[in-house]
């Protein structure tokens, strides 16, 4: 398996950002880590082993980024403005600095999906739902989509516009809404096991049919738990089945 790691110095975030890419061709997947972790995680915990298939035979490029959230909502010792903030610092850092790259890298033309689970599901969720017109779909894994879950109930405007269960009710812009009514590749997926919170997935894929928006919406039952089992083995059937 090709496997490329490259780093810049983020204008965005003011500071050095890893990013690691698996594979050469195929169908671009932007993976997002859970809660503190890094761009590495999803290699540590052999969820890239369990998308060797698709990788190796040229139907999926993954590319892999940091999250900030230690400097941010998992920060206990710093204010929620400023974790409010650096959140949008680092959406900014995905629009303008990692997506460019990628299409540097995969073709301007190359479709990227985002892809995450736990705190990463949010992040993933709500960076196609902002940007759609940037973003082709999303895969979101086990995820809570109220930004206010990490937030410890504090909430502004950043918070609000970043927190998909409570912008997506009140969204009126046509543009968007038909860009993100577009994508055929908007899967919520969850287990009902250990941990899991099936109800927040299912409640958040409501607001979305409200919408009109196509979605697929998924629950593997109580024998998949809030875990890297569940994850190793949901990523690689959407992948094998809707991809």
């Amino acid at each position: 398996m090709n496997k490329q790691i490259n780093s810049w110095f983020s204008p965005s975030l003011q500071k050095e950002m890893p990013v690691v890419s698996y594979g050469h061709f195929g169908t671009v997947l932007l993976l997002v880590p859970t809660a503190g972790a890094d761009y590495l995680e999803y290699e540590r915990f052999q969820l890239i082993d369990s998308l060797a298939p698709f990788i190796n035979e040229g139907k999926l490029k993954i590319y892999s980024i940091d999250s900030v959230n230690n400097e941010s909502w998992l920060n206990k010792n710093m204010n929620n403005w400023d974790k409010a903030q650096r959140h949008e610092q680092w959406n900014a850092y995905v629009y303008h600095e990692v997506l460019p790259y990628i299409k540097m890298a995969s073709g301007a033309d190359t479709p990227v999906f985002i892809s995450g689970a736990s705190f990463g599901a949010l992040h993933s969720m709500n960076l196609f739902l902002k940007r759609p017109d940037l973003l082709a779909g999303v895969i979101a894994m086990s995820g809570v989509y109220d930004l206010t879950y990490y937030s410890e109930g504090f909430i502004n405007d950043t918070v609000y516009y970043n927190s998909p269960w409570h912008y997506m009710p009140n969204l009126t812009d046509h543009e968007i809404l038909e860009q993100i009514r577009k994508s055929p590749h908007i899967h919520i997926l969850t287990g009902a096991g250990a941990y899991e919170d099936p109800r927040a997935g299912g409640e958040f894929a409501k607001i979305l049919y409200d919408k009109g928006i196509y979605y697929e919406f998924d629950n593997w039952g109580e024998n998949y738990k809030h875990d890297w089992p569940t994850w190793r083995e949901m990523l690689p059937h959407y992948i094998g089945t809707r991809f």
